[in-house]
């Protein structure tokens, strides 16, 4: 980025402006602006609150509340149930009321603090006696004079609640005002107000249904139940207060625990973004600004219920009630009482109340304040500028890393508040509009990156490999042209006895050309999907490096993959041939082969790890990337010397080092490489770590290190004693290192012969290339 220079600052205005202008432009430049129009667009989409936000917003919050219940504790609440196996044992329902009378009755002598209804008795029972006596006017006189002189249903249920202390639930209706044909006064005492009016928050109803006149005078307490589910028909909150009729009126489960703590006035506690919460029972439950909670609930438990017919027919324990909150309703499948919850199953309608009733006596309402809207705005618009600024100067590596590591810092917050705080902060919208942030950003960074790969093409296209093109092209921002120090692993391989091969294919040059190109191809992919770099074709040989041009931490161990992979698709070579020269001779043929056919391919391998200089090297006409020191000389030695070891990839001792653990490498011997005075330990790279586990080539290698110990005591004995089981050990594992075993077999013999002598070293000159 081009920075404004402080000279700049002082000059005409004209001037001045320019050099702004163009220095604001290359800095926002129209990808960030196009992103920040786009932000503020969608800041304003969230303030609206579309459908699809919510529904994402929700399932997020579903998907919380699914992974961590709430554990259930045990709290006085308890639920009289009118279940299946209540309906078959009591009759039909609904139940003459006398029956609930005697329901109530009961709970109020075990001792129950209150109970409240989710069921609305607004029509008279038709199973009370005078009203049979109506129903039926040709019953006879005296049993028909009778019945009317016994007292009504519902007068009987009446004086019941006169005797305890009963909420009745009342229902919102949701018609257009006026639609009722009956129509009476709430009397229920207002709440106080603490702060602006709440009704512009709450919810509205503009009806109700209520209960018989006498039930509703004989009632200690009024609450609401209203039905309000998400669109999805999710039921995930619960209004505690609300409007009804333009009145403001508690909920069920509010009401109940107001009775049941002494039946004093509550209040409504309100701020300019809405509702706070409502103080009750000296007590402010918080709620969101449009006066609901969000219940934290525990899977259906029945725990919490005591059957009705249990507590009709004597067979609840006694004191099971005492003391406690308790509703009165419907878990029967007929009566359809379930709720869809953010469980993900249904539940009765009467244990959503008392789970309601329960976070509020433990506390544990999860929480959506009214001003988290606007924090998760700014956490939004923070995100999204954050990824608008410093995005388009990334990689694509590290924009992806980055932006993983915020977007999950993020959520992983969310989910922090809500396991620890109940605190429900939306994980959605936030993620959703700085992933489209990252994605504009994204593609035009591809863009861009594609048209500067193409230019560096053009540029470096006539004087660079293509491999280092493409490396090039995709890290440019990594690369130092020209000379370097690096710390490199090298990589030479050769074919063993080419000469020969060649000889077979002297009255066919182009079919030998054909061939090396085929096994060229295969050691070069070998190589590069392995992320090593080509250097130089020498006729059969292959020269590579690891760790440049690019850096690669993991070199050593990348190189030896490589080589393992090169010997395994060489011998995968050597039979696609054999196939195809079977092939062509074809059923019935002379069986004899060409000399092409039965010539295999070998190949032995060098690798070694050392600072090198790597760097453009030649002419100014002419040259090559490539790497020049000690250890590139070493490693060609040690390609040399696999011929005679018998190992088809020898390893210097760095390299060794680096991958030991990793590998199953086997020390050979400690030799002078021609041209070197200092010695060097070399090491056979015989396979992966699979077989470095395996407790036969753990045996291999502590007998190989015992006869090398031997060796350099000049213990001739000992050693002559340990190879020829170390032949049969290498041989239960399928390594080829006969010729390492002759070659020791052959040194002792020399070395009885002609004994070195005390201060020999136990390092062999070799004089071989």
């Amino acid at each position: 980025m081009r920075r404004l220079r402080p000279d700049i600052i002082g000059f005409s205005g004209l001037q001045d402006r320019a050099a702004v202008q163009e220095w604001f432009s290359k800095w926002l430049g129209w990808v960030r602006v196009v992103a920040f129009i786009g932000l503020i667009f969608g800041l304003v989409i969230r303030v609206g609150d579309p459908q699809v936000v919510a529904t994402l917003r929700n399932a997020a919050f579903d998907f919380y509340h699914q992974s961590k219940p709430r554990e259930m504790a045990p709290l006085p609440v308890a639920i009289i149930d009118v279940d299946d196996n209540s309906i078959d044992e009591i009759g039909q329902w609904p139940w003459p009321r006398t029956r609930i009378a005697e329901m109530v009755d009961l709970a109020t002598q075990d001792g129950v603090a209150a109970i409240g209804f989710d069921i609305v008795f607004s029509e008279p029972d038709r199973l009370s006696p005078p009203q049979i006596a109506r129903d039926n006017p040709d019953m006879p006189p005296a049993l028909a004079s009778g019945l009317a002189a016994l007292p009504e249903n519902d007068a009987v249920l009446a004086d019941a609640f006169a005797r305890s202390r009963v909420i009745v639930g009342q229902a919102t209706v949701r018609t257009q005002a006026g639609n009722r044909t009956e129509k009476r006064e709430m009397t229920d005492r207002p709440p106080a107000l603490i702060g602006p009016d709440p009704a512009p928050y709450l919810l509205s109803f503009p009806d109700i249904l209520l209960n018989l006149p006498a039930l509703e005078q004989n009632a200690s307490g009024h609450g609401m139940f209203a039905t309000r589910p998400d669109a999805d028909g999710v039921y995930r909150r619960v209004p505690l207060v609300m409007l009804v009729q333009g009145r403001i009126r508690l909920g069920l489960t509010p009401e109940l625990l107001r009775v049941a703590t002494g039946g004093g006035t509550y209040a409504i506690r309100t701020n300019d973004a809405g509702i706070e919460g409502v103080v009750l029972a000296r007590q402010l439950i918080p709620t969101a600004q449009d006066g609901t909670v969000w219940p934290y609930l525990t899977p259906s438990s029945r725990s919490r219920y005591v059957p009705a017919a249990d507590l009709l027919n004597g067979r609840m324990p006694p004191g099971r009630l005492s003391g406690h909150l308790v509703l009165v309703g419907t878990s029967a499948i007929g009566l359809e009482d379930f709720r869809a919850t953010p469980l993900g199953v249904p539940m009765a309608g009467v244990e959503i109340h008392a789970q309601v009733l329960e976070n509020i006596m433990a506390k544990t309402l999860l929480s959506r304040p009214n001003y988290t809207i606007a924090v998760e705005l700014v956490i939004t618009f923070t995100l999204c500028a954050l990824v608008i600024i410093f995005a388009p100067g990334l990689s694509g590596r590290v924009l992806i890393f980055s932006s993983v590591l915020l977007l999950g810092a993020y959520v992983g917050a969310s989910y922090y508040m809500f396991w620890e705080n109940r605190i429900l902060l939306d994980p959605t919208f936030p993620v959703l509009a700085t992933t489209t942030a990252i994605m504009l950003i994204s593609t035009v960074n591809y863009l861009r990156e594609e048209r500067q790969r193409q230019q560096i093409r053009s540029a470096f296209g006539q004087y660079v490999s293509p491999d280092l093109v493409e490396q090039l092209s995709q890290n440019q921002g990594q690369l130092t042209l020209g000379g370097e120090s690096r710390d490199l692993t090298l990589l030479f391989s050769d074919v063993r006895g080419f000469t020969a091969i060649a000889e077979g294919f002297r009255d066919n040059p182009e079919a030998l050309t054909l061939l090396m190109n085929r096994f060229l191809t295969i050691l070069s992919q070998a190589i590069m999907d392995h992320k090593g770099t080509i250097d130089k074709f020498m006729g059969d040989a292959v020269m590579a490096f690891w760790n440049a041009p690019l850096d690669n931490p993991d070199h050593a161990r990348e190189a030896c993959h490589a080589a393992l992979r090169m010997i395994a698709d060489v011998e995968a070579f050597n039979a696609r041939r054999m196939s195809e020269s079977s092939a062509k001779r074809g059923p019935g043929k002379k069986k004899h082969l060409a000399a092409e056919d039965v010539q295999r391919i070998n190949v032995g391998i060098g690798i070694n790890t050392g600072q090198c200089v790597v760097g453009n090297m030649g002419s100014e006409t002419r040259f090559d990337y490539t790497a020049l020191g000690d250890p590139v000389n070493v490693a060609s030695r040690l390609e040399g010397q696999s011929r005679y070891y018998g190992c088809p990839i020898i390893l210097g001792q760095t390299t060794a080092k680096e991958v030991r653990g990793s590998f199953a490498v086997m020390e050979l011997d400690v030799i002078r490489v021609v041209g070197k005075e200092v010695p060097e330990n070399i090491f056979g790279l015989l396979g992966d770590q699979q077989m470095q586990n395996d407790p036969a080539f753990l045996r291999a290698f502590g007998r190989n290190g015992l006869m090398l110990q031997a060796y350099r005591e000049q213990n001739w004995d000992a050693v002559e004693e340990a190879l020829p089981r170390l032949r049969a050990e290498f041989r239960a594992l399928s390594i080829g290192l006969e010729d390492y075993i002759e070659m020791y077999e052959s040194r002792v013999a020399d070395l009885r012969a002609a004994p070195p002598g005390p201060d020999w070293d136990g390092v062999y000159a070799s004089t071989r290339k």
